[in-house]
């Protein structure tokens, strides 16, 4: 496995949304973990909103996605196209690993798949994945997840990187905005991906790579978060995802929220979502 050396910094988005100190005293501290195809950047209300609850938020790139999103578009690394699933985990459980104190994780899409894992490794002090990709032993077999990803991963041969359409965007993350808005997201948001997390993510099946343990009973709770519109993390799948661990005394909750899609940490009506994970961490 390789040692990871991501260019440049981790991204805090900016100095007044979030603090650059990755040993604070702050004890409520909050680490977000985005997901595939954007940046820290996707987080920046979420960000502000728990900065002004108290928190000390801190919001890292993924490996190769710590540059400006014309850079990373025109130029986006050459090791990203080698950067997987493990190195990933491994790369947020060094940051959580530096804090003084457990933070609290909040992840979203790939994100909430990687809190999963971090916090089946012990890691947090609880875990909010927000319209999570799924780990191991939750089949994606839903017509709109299939639809979602069938651009992202066919053709199987060419480039290691890869850009998402704007097609693909619309149907698998903002299925239900104005065409204006989807166009205004795509633009400000989307960067270029490695290929390989998704094939890692596809063959799950037959790997251990997303595996966690759902009957561990010794893990700090876990808030699994769906929208009823997600096109490619439907509610389906994440409840399924929230069933696996009923077998297990960890605390576990699932909540749904109407009339939301992929983008759910930053549509309309993202305030609701906020405020309902900064209750049920207290």
């Amino acid at each position: 496995m390789p040692n990871i050396k991501p260019r440049g910094r981790i991204i805090h988005l900016n100095a007044d949304l979030a603090s650059r100190n990755r040993g604070s005293d702050v004890e409520k501290t909050i680490i977000f973990i985005h997901g595939a195809w954007v940046t820290p950047l996707c987080w920046e209300k979420f960000v502000s909103f728990f900065q002004k609850e108290g928190f000390n938020c801190i919001a890292p790139a993924w490996p190769y996605h710590d540059a400006p999103i014309n850079d990373l578009r025109s130029n986006p690394a050459k090791e990203l196209s080698d950067l997987g699933i493990l190195e990933i985990v491994n790369y947020y459980e060094k940051i959580i690993k530096e804090q003084k104190e457990p933070p609290l994780l909040i992840g979203y899409s790939f994100g909430g798949l990687f809190v999963q894992m971090l916090l089946d490794r012990g890691l947090g002090r609880a875990g909010v994945a927000i319209a999570s990709a799924p780990p191991k032993g939750v089949l994606p077999i839903y017509y709109s997840v299939i639809k979602s990803i069938f651009g992202m991963v066919f053709p199987p041969f060419g480039s290691k990187i890869r850009a998402l359409s704007f097609k693909d965007f619309q149907y698998a993350f903002v299925n239900t905005f104005p065409r204006e808005e989807q166009h205004d997201l795509y633009e400000k948001y989307l960067v270029p991906e490695t290929n390989r997390i998704f094939y890692q993510a596809l063959f799950a099946p037959f790997t251990n790579t997303t595996k966690v343990n759902f009957n561990k009973s010794q893990r700090v709770p876990l808030l699994l978060i769906a929208g009823t519109l997600d096109a490619i993390c439907p509610a389906a799948q994440i409840r399924k995802n929230y069933e696996k661990y009923k077998k297990s005394n960890a605390i576990t909750d699932f909540k749904e929220f109407e009339k939301r899609t992929h983008w759910i940490m930053a549509q309309d009506g993202w305030e609701e979502v906020a405020e309902y994970i900064l209750e049920w961490q207290k």
